[in-house]
């Protein structure tokens, strides 16, 4: 369950004034640095998808926990901007994309009617790693140096994520004799992909295998494709440009960055919740209500004046994200089975990883172009309110029945 703790939040932001301080860089040269490889490792996530479904869990994760190590040894070692555009590069595929990835796809392949709260209670890991890393990754930096700090971060990988991998992790129960939820025998109860709404109750679980071009080739993917895409650029948007859209409505530094303290811990409830009711209530109703919370998020950015304000501003937009980001899990299983989850997966998770890169950026032009965060908030209530729509029709896929 704790697999994707480490490496999912080694924070690049924490090495960034050290950086500035060693090579004399810009702060925005730096950003650009991250931005150009986060972009380059969104078009890696298929690859990563395509290597599951081969190799499964075990042998991946392995491979990543290999590779982040690497990369932090690597980054220890930059000495130009190619050099730290490739770290960077690395560490998203191998950190934030792969550990974001192969957990929650290995949980869903292990899981079919208890998904939705085993993807939840996975999330703890997360959880517990942002707690324990950015005082580490601080303590460290400031004792040993910025160098030495990722020397140690690599060893933590192998030492953890490795050990864990190979002992722990088995590709599906089926190859180890066993079955999902841990039922005795196969009975879980699926439904093939029906149409009607009524049968939507109880959640879809279908038996049917979709390959990655099959499920493209579905209306219902682009659907949820959107619907829970968008969700990463906003929040992105939101948080990085935070700062200055409290500065516009009079609220201070410390009262944006007290409210990101919020954010955190009220994301894991919307995990939480989100998680345990992807098993009772379908899914796509459940992106449709993320969203609307999302837009009441918003509202409340335009409109806030006080901290009282800002901080349930604050609550809303974590809530949000972490249910949908775990809805978003469990929904893609649930619609077009187990056995090709990776491709699937690893072809919504390209859109996820490129939205949080490009996701201040059409906030900054929006705002370019207006001269108001106001304005520019109103013109991003689009996002949630296009995404609803595409939640709303986004109905279990159907196969065609040959003509």
């Amino acid at each position: 369950m704790f697999v994707s703790g480490p490496g999912q939040t080694f924070s690049v932001s924490q090495f960034v004034d050290p950086l500035i301080d060693e090579f004399g860089w810009s702060r925005t040269t730096i950003s650009g640095l991250y931005t150009a490889g986060s972009l380059t490792a969104a078009s890696s996530m298929l690859a990563i998808g395509w290597l599951l479904d081969r190799f499964g869990a075990r042998i991946v994760l392995a491979g990543v926990g290999l590779m982040l190590g690497l990369a932090a040894l690597w980054m220890s070692e930059v000495s130009n901007q190619l050099g730290v555009y490739a770290g960077f590069t690395a560490l998203r595929i191998f950190g934030q994309g792969s550990l974001g990835l192969v957990p929650s796809s290995l949980v869903a392949l292990w899981f079919v009617r208890r998904r939705g709260r085993a993807t939840a209670l996975a999330g703890l890991g997360m959880v517990a790693s942002q707690a324990v890393f950015p005082p580490l990754i601080h303590t460290l930096i400031t004792q040993i140096g910025w160098r030495d700090t990722w020397m140690v971060l690599g060893i933590i990988v192998w030492v953890v994520l490795i050990p864990v991998a190979v002992l722990l992790v088995r590709r599906t129960p089926e190859s180890v004799g066993l079955h999902p939820d841990g039922a005795a025998s196969q009975t879980t109860q699926a439904f093939e992909a029906p149409t009607d709404i009524d049968r939507e109750a109880p959640v879809v679980h279908s038996t049917g295998d979709w390959t990655l071009r099959e499920a493209l080739r579905t209306r219902t993917f682009w659907l949820v494709f959107g619907a829970a895409g968008s969700q990463s650029l906003v929040t992105t948007a939101l948080v990085f440009h935070q700062a200055a859209v409290f500065d516009s409505r009079g609220l201070s530094a410390g009262v944006s960055a007290a409210v990101l303290s919020v954010m955190g811990p009220v994301s894991l409830a919307g995990t939480m919740i989100g998680g345990f009711l992807s098993d009772r209530i379908p899914n796509r109703l459940l992106l449709v209500a993320g969203q609307i919370i999302l837009g009441l998020g918003i509202i409340l950015a335009i409109v806030m004046t006080e901290t009282w304000q800002a901080v349930i501003y604050g609550g809303v937009v974590g809530f949000s994200s972490g249910g949908v980001i775990t809805v978003a899990a469990v929904i893609w299983p649930n619609y077009y089975g187990r056995k090709h989850l990776g491709s699937i997966r690893g072809a919504a998770a390209m859109a996820m990883v490129a939205g949080a890169a490009l996701g201040p950026l059409p906030f900054a032009l929006t705002f370019g172009l207006t001269g108001s965060y106001a304005s520019t908030l109103a013109i991003f209530m689009a996002f949630p309110a296009l995404s609803l729509v595409a939640a709303l029709f986004a109905l279990p896929p159907r196969r065609r029945e040959p003509s």
